[in-house]
């Protein structure tokens, strides 16, 4: 269930499906999805002058959940994402969404589902010059048909949800590209829609800036409980906001799982080279690396961190104490302790001028004066 934008009524979301879902350009495309069922690979097909942009892709979307879809340039990302909202055509395979196979609707019917059920949030803005805004925010509602008066209403409070009250008036080009961001994404849940789409949206943005959408998503996802499917390149990025990760390559997806599924567990060695280079810190949690707690441990008052604590902040705890650092859930239990060996496992066995064992660092400390309207 998600509560209503401007309502405290509570209504079910229905969850998104992909099932098989193909999409070939070329020549004789059907046949093309028999050959590659049958095994043929993608080179094989490119020969005969056939592109098989998306491989048998089949996921299913929790609704409320953030569903990121990431690979290098060419994986079929966001060629997948077009045809969850009937922007492609599938060759073979379905979309089910609000209990509706999408594939068969009708051009009229579809129209009426990407208008009202589905949203999308660009990577370039995508705002019009001429009108405020509001009128920017509101554009979505006008297309519904919805009185001025009501959509103007809808418009305001969702940027307000997105920090641009009093911004109203403005116009595009008086905004900052973090800003103009924003004013596309009030204007995804101004309609209200169950289903926001994000075609790699903060990947145009300065790396702050992009930082700061990102936090901006996750607050708004705390409190609207969307159902979301996000496309990027960017490990980082699908590690901080996925609560599902599909890891794309040459059209199929080759794992798909949480962040800690990934990043602990990589499906083969294109996965593992993939996820390399990432802060394992600032993805894991205490959760994922700690330990069975030994006897009496809930009597110790040492200083403790929660399940969803940070690695990076659970280091700063271990850097201080020369114990291991206790895990307490919420009803103040100890559920679990986090030794230093377990943090040398995760972030690297690094080591001193004298050869000891360096846990982690302490995590760096965020600029605090990033620009209010960024």
């Amino acid at each position: 269930m998600r509560a209503v934008l401007g309502s405290t009524r509570e209504v079910y979301v229905s969850r998104l499906e992909a099932e098989h879902l193909y999409k070939v350009f070329g020549k004789r495309p059907d046949e093309a999805v028999r050959k590659l069922e049958s095994g043929a690979g993608r080179d094989e097909l490119r020969a005969d002058g056939t592109t098989a942009a998306v491989i048998d892709a089949s996921f299913t979307v929790e609704p409320g959940q953030i569903f990121v879809v990431m690979g290098l340039s060419g994986s079929g990302k966001s060629t997948l994402l077009r045809m969850l909202n009937g922007l492609l055509e599938p060759t073979a395979g379905r979309v089910l969404f609000d209990g509706e196979d999408l594939t068969t609707l009708s051009a009229r019917d579809l129209r009426t589902v990407r208008s009202t059920k589905i949203s999308m949030v660009f990577q370039h803005f995508a705002l019009f010059p001429h009108r405020s805004v509001l009128e920017n925010a509101a554009y979505g509602l006008e297309v519904q048909g919805v009185a001025r008066a009501e959509r103007e209403r809808r418009a305001a409070e969702a940027l307000e949800l997105c920090g641009l009250a009093g911004w109203e008036k403005s116009w595009p080009d008086e905004l900052s590209g973090g800003m103009q961001q924003r004013v596309g994404l009030a204007r995804a849940l101004a309609t209200d829609a169950d289903l926001l789409l994000m075609d790699e949206s903060f990947s145009a943005l300065d790396p702050l800036i992009r930082r700061d959408m990102q936090d901006q998503l996750l607050e708004l996802q705390k409190r609207l409980k969307k159902t979301i499917v996000f496309i990027t390149h960017d490990l980082n990025e699908a590690m901080r906001l996925g609560d599902r990760i599909a890891v794309m390559r040459d059209g199929r997806i080759v794992q798909l799982g949480t962040a800690e599924d990934i990043l602990l567990r990589p499906a083969n060695d294109y996965v593992a080279s993939f996820i390399q280079d990432v802060d394992r810190t600032r993805v894991l949690t205490a959760a994922a690396v700690m330990t069975e707690p030994g006897p009496d441990v809930d009597d110790c008052d040492c200083e403790t961190v929660t399940p969803e604590t940070l690695v990076a902040d659970v280091c700063a705890v271990s850097a201080r104490v020369p114990h291991p650092v206790a895990v307490r859930n919420a009803a103040g239990k100890v559920v679990g302790v986090v030794p230093q060996s377990r943090l040398i496992g995760v972030v690297g066995d690094e080591r001193d001028e004298r050869g000891e064992p360096v846990p982690c660092a302490v995590p760096a400390q965020r600029p605090k004066e990033v620009a209010a309207h960024a």
